[in-house]
């Protein structure tokens, strides 16, 4: 896909990979909205922050429909917002699974299911959803965040089968440890520099959108070279 001019939604739009999506998307030519919580850091002539928390549908499709007013059709929808927390099954606090499974999977559906008509329409789009590597196998005291994270595996390999006749792709990325505030909640990991850095993903996230258009990469797994040493 050529990006010049065309129409991107990014959630958790405001750090890390989604902030640094935005900004390639922008450098690309593209007209880009971002969807976050609080207020977003990128300042660009073609760069809308929009807040709103993906938990909540209504939040979301006034956002939605704040941007279809404005343009007939979204061709790149980028569903990055999600969080993790740590801890053993019988000891995960009911509030944080909740939590998870909100912003992970039911934000994730929310924003697909708002942002499909208009890719449809369009004939040429691509939705990107990010998993991550604890959506290919399990570990342990991280039994929630892997269920959220299959689910989106699912949802995405699913996906992918009922739009291609569209013309949407579904690209599901999987990222092993990326050097961002991710491990805000584990005091266990502190983030280092053999982690996958935010902006790296990012371009392969850019770079799986500009594929030709007969190209549909659908599942793209990203881990760190070396153990931390």
């Amino acid at each position: 896909m050529n990006l010049i001019g065309k129409i991107a939604v990014v959630t958790g739009a405001n750090k890390g990979i989604g902030m640094h999506c935005v900004n390639q998307l922008l450098e690309k030519g593209a007209i880009v909205y971002g969807i976050c919580r609080s207020g977003c850091s990128t300042n660009h002539k073609n760069y809308t922050c929009i807040r709103a928390d993906v938990q909540e549908f209504n939040q979301l499709e006034k956002a939605f429909i704040s941007i279809l007013e404005k343009h007939d059709e979204i061709h790149v929808l980028i569903n990055n917002a999600g969080l993790g927390y740590f801890g053993k099954c019988e000891e995960l606090p009911i509030e944080q699974w909740h939590q998870m499974m909100n912003t992970n999977v039911t934000g994730l559906f929310y924003s697909t299911k708002l942002a499909l008509p208009s890719m449809k329409k369009s004939g040429e789009a691509h939705i990107i959803n990010i998993a991550s590597i604890a959506g290919l196998e399990g570990y342990q005291q991280v039994s929630g965040y892997c269920a959220t994270k299959f689910a989106v595996r699912g949802f995405s390999e699913a996906l992918y089968k009922e739009v291609r006749e569209f013309g949407v792709k579904v690209t599901c990325i999987y990222p092993g440890s990326v050097k961002t505030d991710f491990f805000r909640h584990n005091d266990a990991i502190e983030p280092h520099d053999n982690m996958l850095m935010p902006e790296d993903v990012a371009s392969q996230i850019v770079y799986a959108i500009e594929s030709p258009a007969n190209f549909h990469p659908v599942n793209l797994e990203i881990r760190p070279l070396k153990p931390r040493g």
